[in-house]
């Protein structure tokens, strides 16, 4: 259970204000179609996150467990720091309006995520917790806990979010979790 909470919270935080969470905004003003979006938003971090919680898993199997203690610790502490540095949006996700709006989502939201982290954050969850569907469940409810308000609420709800300190309390996680593993505390705390 504590794998999926840890997994739903950091994500959740850390999309706050992340590129995937402007592309809905985005997508809600241009299309007015919430279902199609929600739905595509579900698809495409479900793909997303499933190859990203394969790759974290193939970790474990191919890095020894001091090995994989030092990257996983190194890696919260890069999201850490990440985490702080403001997205920026290129309008050219948004553009594959003609083949409907839920391909359209699907592909602009898949794309989106690629690299970006919160995919990241996924890799790294699944090889600390060693747990594949806790954890692609998990940061797929962050995922949707952050993206689904964007899309009903719109730019209205993002001005009242304070971004800079969700980014913070995410980063706080990030980091407290990576010092945790880096100093052996992780092991005992199910990190």
């Amino acid at each position: 259970m504590e794998a999926f909470l840890v997994s739903t919270g950091v994500v959740a935080l850390a999309e706050i204000g992340d590129k995937t969470q402007l592309l809905a905004f985005i997508l809600a003003a241009k299309f007015r179609k919430p279902i199609p979006i929600v739905l595509g938003i579900l698809v495409a971090t479900l793909l997303n996150h499933a190859f990203a919680g394969a790759i974290g898993s193939l970790f474990i199997r191919l890095l020894g467990p001091e090995i994989l203690g030092w990257v996983l610790g190194l890696s919260f502490i890069g999201m850490a720091i990440w985490t702080l540095i403001p997205d920026r949006f290129d309008e050219t996700d948004a553009t594959l309006a003609q083949y409907g709006v839920f391909v359209t989502t699907l592909v602009a939201f898949f794309l989106a995520e690629t690299g970006d982290k919160t995919q990241i954050a996924t890799i790294a969850l699944a090889a600390q917790y060693q747990l594949f569907f806790v954890v692609v469940a998990g940061t797929t409810l962050g995922m949707m806990i952050a993206n689904v308000p964007a899309v009903h609420l719109g730019e209205h709800m993002a001005n009242r979010i304070p971004v800079r300190l969700v980014h913070g309390i995410a980063a706080a996680i990030f980091a407290i979790i990576g010092v945790a593993t880096l100093l052996g505390a992780g092991e005992r705390l199910g990190f």
